[in-house]
């Protein structure tokens, strides 16, 4: 946590660490009190215990908030890429703590909530068993730090030394594969939940999408336009940039969640 001001809680993506959002911390942090966490497994956090689900995402930042002594206040919510799904539950489910929703690059998965997936209860053993096979190898320490310089594309990328005790841990990695292996599982639940649970109506609602190409016309940006219009949220293309926006634009993502409060 570090700042003053109105809360933001911010959430990265699929295997993601805390330190990927510095760059937008290091601005907001002016002018509003900042709070990120590592999901289990991930950055240093300890090692998941069970599959993650979208409610027990979305519970998970309300009590980092209660521990923090935000159980009060209304905050603004901001999810990159997966976590964009825990962000949007957390305001379905928490309106009255929702002051504002930024989704950054997330996910977006149309045709969710049309019944389960199979095999739900093998694929958190299949994880844990690929992670230990893969950290026995040396694959995480070998490949890890260089596949997250690569998936930043220009971005500057963090600090060696914190690329290597993250992104080349075997932990890391049994969880980013736990998250992956249950992804359609919890974008079911989203599906699911959004015919259940509106948004709340008092707070905005932001979708920043990445292009690679500077017209900014692609089919993801389509996607995620149309993630905007269901979501009624204003929408707004990040162009050229990677999916790393917190990165790649700090700027214009700071700008966006000062505007969503």
């Amino acid at each position: 946590m570090t700042g003053d001001g109105p809360v933001c809680v911010l959430s990265a993506g699929l295997g993601l660490a805390w330190f990927e959002w510095d760059p937008v911390v290091a601005l907001l942090a002016r002018s509003r009190t900042v709070v990120r966490f590592d999901r289990p497994g991930l950055g240093l956090s300890g090692p998941a215990r069970e599959a993650p689900t979208l409610v027990g995402e979305a519970e998970r930042i309300g009590r980092v908030l209660d521990a923090l002594g935000f159980g009060e206040d209304a905050v603004t919510v901001v999810g990159h890429s997966l976590a964009g799904f825990h962000a949007e539950a957390f305001a379905r489910l928490c309106p009255r703590r929702t002051a504002g929703l930024v989704l950054v690059d997330s996910s977006v998965e149309e045709g969710a909530g049309a019944g389960d997936v199979p095999g739900r209860g093998v694929r958190p053993a299949l994880a844990r068993g690929a992670g230990a096979v893969l950290g026995g190898l040396g694959v995480p320490r070998a490949v890890g730090p260089s596949a997250r310089r690569l998936a930043g594309g220009r971005s500057a990328p963090p600090p060696a030394r914190e690329l290597c005790a993250v992104y080349g841990s075997g932990r890391v990695w049994r969880a980013a594969l736990m998250e992956y292996l249950t992804y359609g599982d919890v974008a079911r639940e989203l599906g699911a939940m959004r015919r259940g649970a509106p948004l709340p109506g008092g707070a905005p609602v932001t979708v920043l999408a990445a292009s690679p190409k500077a017209s900014g016309t692609d089919a993801w940006v389509g996607r995620q336009h149309a993630l905007a219009h269901t979501l009624r949220a204003d929408f707004r293309v990040l162009a050229p940039a990677g999916h790393l926006l917190m990165r790649a634009r700090p700027h214009e993502v700071t700008e966006a969640i000062l505007r969503a409060h």
